[in-house]
């Protein structure tokens, strides 16, 4: 398991390893470059089938001159291996954790949330997620970065960390359009965020992540398990009650 030290300033750094890192940015461009040199190659191969899918776009690969396919398909694959680079950097990020504060950052988005008010810190899925006094949900932020490493942070430095995840998980309730318990305006963001969730691409899950934050606003918190989203209330104010114990 890899140790992250701690900074100059007494903060701990959970970043993507270099090894990884490496992997990444060498790694996937040099596959789309070599994948992409080889479409051809590959296109010639599929023509000699009886039946094959994309017959047009195979057929007009192949007849195209040898080595301006093969640079084209090479610079194609590079791009496409930047991309995949780029947005793997993007879900890894950074998370900085100090006595103080805890900071998450990643390519477009910069999330932070002070130590005396969290209850929780937790993996739940792929979201690093931090609930405050009345469970509400202060901080979730998407990372592919090691439970492990963060886990050893945030205990290092005091966070309540939970190895199980959500401390509350049992609260949640399935999400059913229509149930009395949620008002006019939880039901229409919750549907609007189901279509966002049944779509594919940035925008769709920008879209998921900003109705999440409407919806906290309302009092409730809501996660999702393959596009079935579920919810629970927070605590009501002057009833925070103790914070749980880290896992």
């Amino acid at each position: 398991m890899e140790r992250d030290a701690p900074s100059p300033g007494g903060a701990t750094v959970v970043a993507p390893a270099k090894s990884a890192r490496v992997l990444m940015w060498g790694g996937l461009p040099l596959l789309g470059a070599v994948l992409g040199a080889l479409l051809e190659v590959l296109a010639d191969w599929l023509a000699t089938w009886p039946w094959t899918p994309f017959e047009g776009p195979v057929q007009l690969i192949s007849t195209l001159p040898d080595l301006p396919t093969r640079i084209g398909g090479a610079a194609v694959g590079l791009v496409g291996g930047l991309a995949l680079a780029l947005i793997g950097e993007s879900e890894s990020g950074t998370v900085t954790v100090d006595g103080d504060e805890a900071v998450v950052e990643s390519v477009d988005r910069r999330v932070a949330f002070r130590r005396p008010q969290v209850s929780a810190v937790f993996k739940d899925g792929k979201r690093l997620v931090a609930l405050g006094p009345r469970t509400e949900e202060l901080a979730g932020q998407r990372t592919d970065l090691d439970a492990r490493r963060l886990a050893a942070a945030f205990r290092q430095h005091g966070y309540p960390w939970h190895e199980d995840g959500d401390p509350h998980a049992a609260d949640y309730r399935r999400w059913v359009e229509g149930v009395p318990d949620l008002s006019a305006s939880a039901h229409g963001l919750l549907a609007a965020r189901a279509r966002a969730l049944r779509k594919d691409g940035s925008d769709a899950a920008r879209d998921a992540e900003e109705l999440r934050a409407e919806l906290g606003k309302l009092g409730l918190v809501v996660r999702e398990e393959r596009k079935a989203q579920y919810w629970r209330a927070v605590r009501p104010r002057g009833d925070a009650g103790s914070a749980a114990d880290g896992g």
